[in-house]
């Protein structure tokens, strides 16, 4: 895990050092000169679920990820969006049906799983031209993810972990405003939808996906 982890360090901290010798000319924001690099603080409530083919069925629970992002401009609002990410994915799964026979073992109503992963996104990200109240942008591309934890509880159990398999990849799509509030400060507000296209679990071989309202400070 340490060694993952330290890799995406190592990527993402090389992706600055290329990015910065570039230098985008831009009018208006930041008294005529647009930042070509922006770093930022995020956090992110989510809606995530599990989705199964067959047998089990998952459904919507609140869940998280925090972190540090960074746009890094290669073009007139044009940026290469990434960052480092602590993302939980959250949900309730129930079997897709029950037995009417008495005699049959007594199962749980359901499951509760949480899934927590570190989080690289790897999306570009397209932004309007800034005006005095800031600028609207849309990004699309991928997120790559290393599990951290998993963890269940079933219906009226303590939690415990669960296997999980250890990658995971999405897809995600999204758009939202920066809104500026200081001459180098800006308020990120957003939404994305996250669709992984990787199996998350051998157990049933679930796929997982979530909603994120997007907030952050950018500087």
């Amino acid at each position: 895990m340490v060694n993952f982890t330290r890799a995406f360090l190592s990527i993402f901290l090389f992706c600055l050092a290329l990015t910065s010798t570039y230098d985008v000319q831009a009018q208006g924001y930041y008294y005529g000169h647009e930042k070509n690099i922006r770093l930022g603080l995020t956090l992110n409530p989510n809606l995530g679920r599990l989705r199964y083919e067959k047998d089990q069925k998952g459904s919507t629970k609140l869940g998280f990820s925090y972190g540090l992002i960074a746009d890094l401009g290669f073009a007139k609002n044009y940026y290469f969006s990434t960052g480092l990410l602590i993302n939980t994915i959250n949900s309730r799964v129930e079997p897709a049906y029950f037995s009417l026979d008495p005699n049959a073992p007594k199962v749980p109503k359901y499951r509760d799983i949480s899934l927590k992963y570190v989080d690289i996104p790897l999306s570009i990200k397209l932004k309007s031209t800034a005006n005095e109240y800031g600028r609207f942008y849309g990004q699309f591309g991928f997120t790559a993810g290393v599990k951290v934890s998993a963890k269940e509880q079933l219906e009226k159990e303590n939690k415990q972990t669960t296997s999980a398999d250890l990658f995971r990849l999405g897809l995600q799509i999204g758009g939202g405003a920066e809104w500026k509030i200081g001459n180098d400060m800006a308020l990120l507000t957003g939404l994305t939808f996250n669709n992984g296209f990787t199996r998350a679990m051998k157990d049933g071989s679930p796929r997982t996906s979530f909603l994120a309202l997007n907030f952050g400070l950018l500087f």
